[in-house]
C-alpha cells in the first residue's frame, strides 16, 4: 500500500477518534477533536498532493479517498446535529448530495470510467471544512470562557449560532450547486438510451 493510500486509511481511523472526542464534553475534548480534525484534513491534502506529484494514483485511492473525505465531513456534521449546532435538514441535504455523487462515481467506475472532481466540488469541500472549523472554534472558545472567566452569555451564544446558521446556509447552497453541476457535466453517463 503506497503512502497516499496509507494517509487515506489514517484519515478514516482519525475520524473514529474525532467522533469519540467530539461526543465528549469539556475543553480538553473539544481541543482534541479540533486537533484530530485538523490532522485528518491535512491527510486529505497530503494524499492528493503526494499521489499526483509522485504518480502514485491508484484505483484504491480513487475510490477510498472521496469516501474517507465524506466520512470525516459527515461525522462532524452529524455530531453538530446532536449538539444542536446545525439544523438536521441542512445535513440531510449535504448527505443526500454526497450519496448521489458517490453513487454516480461508483456507477461510472463499474463502466470503466473514472469521474474526477470539479472546481465546484472543491469549493464545496472548502466551504464544508471552513464551516466545521468555525463550529469547532466556537466550541473551544465557549468551553475556554466557561472555565476561565465565566463570561459566556446567552447573547454571545445567540450571535455565534446566527453566524453558524448563515455559514451553513452558504455551505448547503455550495454543496447543492456543486452536486447539480456534477450531474449536469456527467449527464451523458446518466442518460440511458
Amino acid at each position: 500500500m503506497n503512502i497516499p493510500n496509507q494517509l487515506t486509511v489514517v484519515r478514516i481511523v482519525l475520524t473514529l477518534f474525532f467522533i469519540y472526542f467530539i461526543s465528549r464534553s469539556g475543553l480538553t475534548a473539544m481541543l482534541t477533536a479540533t486537533i484530530i480534525f485538523t490532522v485528518a484534513s491535512l491527510t486529505d491534502w497530503g494524499d492528493g498532493y503526494i499521489a499526483k506529484k509522485y504518480n502514485m494514483i491508484s484505483d484504491f485511492g480513487k475510490l477510498m479517498d472521496p469516501i474517507a473525505d465524506k466520512f470525516l465531513i459527515l461525522a462532524a456534521f452529524v455530531a453538530f446535529i446532536r449538539m444542536h449546532l446545525v439544523e438536521d435538514w441542512m445535513v440531510v441535504l449535504i448527505l443526500g448530495r454526497e450519496i448521489m455523487i458517490t453513487g454516480l462515481r461508483l456507477f461510472a467506475l463499474s463502466k470503466g470510467k473514472v469521474l474526477s472532481a470539479e472546481r465546484a466540488g472543491k469549493h464545496k469541500t472548502v466551504s464544508q471544512i471552513v464551516a466545521i472549523f468555525t463550529i469547532l472554534t466556537f466550541l473551544v472558545i465557549r468551553e475556554y470562557l466557561k472555565i476561565t472567566t465565566q463570561h459566556w452569555s446567552a447573547n454571545i451564544e445567540l450571535w455565534w449560532e446566527f453566524f453558524i446558521y448563515i455559514l451553513m446556509l452558504i455551505t448547503v447552497a455550495l454543496t447543492l450547486i456543486s452536486g447539480l453541476s456534477y450531474l449536469w457535466s456527467n449527464r451523458k453517463l446518466i442518460y440511458v438510451q
